[in-house]
């Protein structure tokens, strides 16, 4: 005698349904809620290369108290003559508190006039505001500048 088929439609249905919801479902993958220092360092030199990053030029305003962190005016500043020969090339804005270290990269050339940047950032933190590793980065021709 011959086995019965188990195979039906209903079932045929069921199956190619869980299927798709599990095929619907998005993979979640997990990232830190901040930037690890190993992060950070690794952003910094994908920007400025091998260039010897040193201190001074430039100036990083953050308000010190913020109410809320989710808009915060931040404006960076370059001491710089931005002639033709001599000027800012590009400011590059990290912050260690995001998921993602390099928040703001903008670029500028001699007719800019000044070399200075303002924005809004969002920041993990409403009590103190300014990043405690935030850094802007300058790149002007071979050497780059940090204001920690």
């Amino acid at each position: 005698m011959r086995k019965p088929n188990n195979s039906t439609r209903r079932r045929f249905l069921g199956l190619a349904g869980g299927v798709a919801v599990i095929g619907a479902v998005p993979v979640v993958t997990l990232r830190p809620a901040e930037a690890t220092p190993a992060m950070l360092a690794t952003a910094i030199r994908n920007v400025v290369g091998e260039a010897e990053v040193r201190n001074g030029k430039v100036k990083l305003d953050v308000p010190p108290l913020v109410e809320n962190g989710n808009t915060v005016p931040m404006t960076v500043s370059v001491s710089s003559p931005m002639t033709s020969d001599d000027y800012v090339r590009s400011i590059h804005v990290f912050n260690e508190k995001n998921p993602q270290p390099n928040i703001g990269n903008f670029y500028l050339g001699p007719r800019a006039g000044r070399a200075q940047v303002s924005t809004r950032i969002r920041l993990a933190t409403a009590r103190r505001s300014s990043p405690s590793r935030g850094c802007p980065t300058v790149h002007s021709g071979p050497s780059a500048w940090m204001s920690w």
